[in-house]
């Protein structure tokens, strides 16, 4: 049995449009592939494409490389020369979001992109894989835009999103995580996802569900549903404590939800109950500790042993935004646990 470890890393800035993308993306992004590579690993950098458009459209309207997009796009291009990958990501809410001063005011009519029109969908994916093919397919003629994580893991109702993936060339998606559930600016129930680390041939009708024919394979974010200690760490206290600083100022009304689920309301209430319950904990290597990330992976090898899988591929998930430099000493002993075991493949 064998071990391919794929890092994800989401590049952006705060989801209200917050930050400076230098800090929060290119940054920590250059220290990220550094360390990777000095382990032989590399990082598929999922690039929030919306908003990188958005960044060009300021500069080539004002003159003003304000959010450095001259320095994403030679970053993005330094990526692919290295072995890494770019892939894409999108925050929907980006396409009609207007610079206040400030930060980027969100248009929150079309945060949740799944729940667009297929025609809106379509659009908007299209222009973004557009982009990047551009942008780097000079750099590696063999490059292909064809991996899609969505914002805010949204990809419930699939249906429309779904085809709009395809009809681009993206046959492969990385959002799911078993376990997950949400209901507000965006809806989805991961609880029944076909699996938490095997990927799946996922159905068109529902992302969770397994469909010999369907277009797309799901790389599903590990994850486990653990109790509410394992989630006590200083890098998740730091982050709960920097979101409370980036809070969109638009709430919607929770649409109809997307599960037939009782408790999917029930989960996003902090209660005595919430201190009883598991909840999905995903492998976040910005969050988690060493230890926990070696654990996981030992998890990993005991579930995986009478598998009839070759290669089992393992999603871990971290955002540009809060890779700090403190978390390059948190994430190393990690590196050099599995560069230490056969079991893994370097990339």
């Amino acid at each position: 049995m064998r071990y391919r470890l794929k890092f994800t890393l989401d590049y952006e800035i705060h989801g209200n449009g917050d930050g400076n993308p230098m800090d929060l993306m290119v940054n920590p992004t250059w220290r990220l592939m550094d360390l990777l590579e000095k382990y032989g690993q590399r990082v598929t950098i999922m690039a929030d494409v919306a908003e990188i458009l958005k960044f060009r459209e300021y500069y080539e309207q004002t003159g003003d490389d304000k959010f450095g997009v001259v320095q994403i796009e030679e970053q993005l291009c330094d990526a692919i020369k290295r072995g890494h990958d770019v892939q894409l990501h999108i925050h929907s809410s980006y396409f009609n979001a207007v610079w206040d001063g400030k930060h980027w005011d969100q248009y929150i009519e079309e945060y949740n992109m799944a729940a667009l029109p297929y025609q809106r969908i379509n659009e908007m994916v299209g222009k973004c894989v557009c982009y990047l093919q551009n942008l780097l397919s000079p750099i590696n003629p063999d490059y292909r835009c064809h991996i899609f994580r969505a914002a805010n893991w949204s990809m419930m109702p699939t249906p429309a999103i779904y085809d709009a993936l395809v009809n681009n060339g993206i046959d492969i998606d990385t959002s799911v995580y078993k376990g997950g559930m949400q209901v507000g600016n965006v809806n989805y129930d991961y609880t029944l996802a076909f699996d938490a680390l095997y990927h799946y041939s996922a159905s068109r009708l529902n992302i969770n569900n397994f469909d010999p024919i369907g277009k797309i394979t799901e790389y599903p974010i590990y994850c486990e549903m653990r109790p509410f200690w394992s989630f006590i760490s200083i890098l998740r206290i730091y982050r709960m404590l920097r979101a409370k600083f980036h809070k969109h100022k638009h709430v919607v009304t929770p649409a109809a939800a997307v599960s037939d689920n009782p408790n999917m309301y029930d989960k996003h209430k902090l209660t005595l109950k919430s201190f009883f319950t598991l909840s999905p904990w995903k492998m976040d290597f910005n969050q988690a500790t060493s230890r926990q990330l070696c654990h996981a992976i030992d998890r990993i090898q005991n579930r995986s042993k009478y598998t009839e899988m070759d290669i089992v591929d393992i999603v871990l998930i971290g955002h540009s935004k809060t890779f700090l430099p403190y978390n390059e000493k948190t994430l190393e002993p990690f590196l050099k646990y599995i560069s230490s075991k056969e079991e893994v493949f370097k990339y």
